[in-house]
């Protein structure tokens, strides 16, 4: 496509290129391939999906009370939403967009979560076994998870969230940027545009800027006190909220000395406030967080009904695995 570069400027802890001088192409073509650009007189700042590689922690541990109907039996992030529990989907974005390395911070009923992932190809693919003394398992199917790592590290059960942050820091590489989010909320955000943003902020931390769905009739009142109109439910709230997934700064964990019952979003979100560090990231697209069993059956409506805004990954058809790479030993 006639490119001609002229200057090149890379960030080789993320392996971005960050600003690219070009000519003699579009703005379609640059932005069909790669995600997350912007043109701006002809300067091209790129983020592309498989060239970024960033952790990924995601805060698990929490007693979901909001969404007893399920939570009772399970952890919040266990919930189902067609089948795979919320978590998964949470993951499969993040997968899409080149991150796929997870560190996981459990708490309330660790337990499902780690059974989960140490049955998955159970779970995943047929199976055959062998049943005698010298046992061993054949697992028959690929699936589109094989190039994940999962950590699983237990935070408490009581912790709250700013403490299970300080938890897992020992699995996180020291001054390198991480991407944080919660259990229990899908969007169709795109994570790679937000860390464009975080880096041209230059700040320790960028949450994304979200509507809220509409919970309650929404009025339109006048001065007098007359009402001009009513939404019974209006689709998204005016305001801004924070959404979760954010982009942290390794340098975030100098606000996180306090004690195991602090919750990040307090006395750590006020303190980067405080100091001109909090970002923002602004998202208008679909966001839909699980705080409720009304809201697990809409999510699981639009999953069921091909409608889900967050599935933005593509299905690959399951691919026979060869038997060697596929068969496990049983320990006898």
């Amino acid at each position: 496509m006639g490119l001609k570069l002229i200057r090149i400027t890379a960030q080789a802890f993320l392996g971005v290129v960050n600003a690219v001088y070009c000519e003699d192409t579009t703005r379609s073509e640059f932005e069909s391939y790669f995600s997350g650009s912007k043109i701006i007189n002809r300067r091209l700042s790129i983020v592309k999906n498989d060239e970024i590689h960033m952790k990924v922690v995601i805060l698990c541990g929490g007693k979901g009370t909001r969404l007893r109907e399920e939570t009772e039996f399970r952890p919040k992030p266990m919930v189902p939403i067609g089948g795979q529990p919320i978590l998964w989907h949470i993951m499969k974005i993040y997968a899409h967009y080149g991150h796929r390395e997870f560190i996981l911070c459990l708490g309330y009923k660790a337990e499902m979560i780690r059974d989960y992932f140490r049955n998955y190809l159970w779970n995943t693919c047929d199976a055959t076994l062998k049943l005698g003394r010298a046992p061993d398992v054949r697992f028959h199917n690929r699936h589109d998870e094989e190039d994940w790592t999962v950590t699983l590290a237990y935070t408490g059960r009581e912790s709250g969230t700013a403490h299970r942050m300080k938890r897992v820091q020992k699995y996180l590489t020291q001054e390198k940027t991480f991407l944080l989010t919660y259990g229990d909320g899908v969007s169709n955000i795109d994570i790679n545009e937000s860390i464009g943003c975080h880096e041209n902020a230059g700040k320790i931390c960028t949450l994304a800027a979200v509507h809220p769905a509409g919970r309650y009739g929404a009025l339109s009142i006048d001065e007098g006190g007359r009402i001009h109109t009513f939404s019974e439910k209006p689709q998204v709230e005016a305001a801004y909220i924070s959404g979760g997934f954010m982009v942290c700064d390794y340098k975030i964990f100098r606000y996180l000395e306090r004690g195991p019952e602090i919750m990040f979003e307090r006395e750590p979100i006020a303190d980067l406030v405080r100091d001109g560090e909090l970002n923002s990231y602004r998202h208008d697209g679909f966001w839909q967080s699980m705080d409720t069993y009304q809201e697990a059956q809409y999510l699981n409506h639009l999953w069921q009904t091909g409608a889900a805004p967050w599935k933005v990954w593509s299905d690959r058809a399951p691919v026979k695995a060869s038997a060697a790479a596929n068969t496990v030993k049983a320990k006898k």
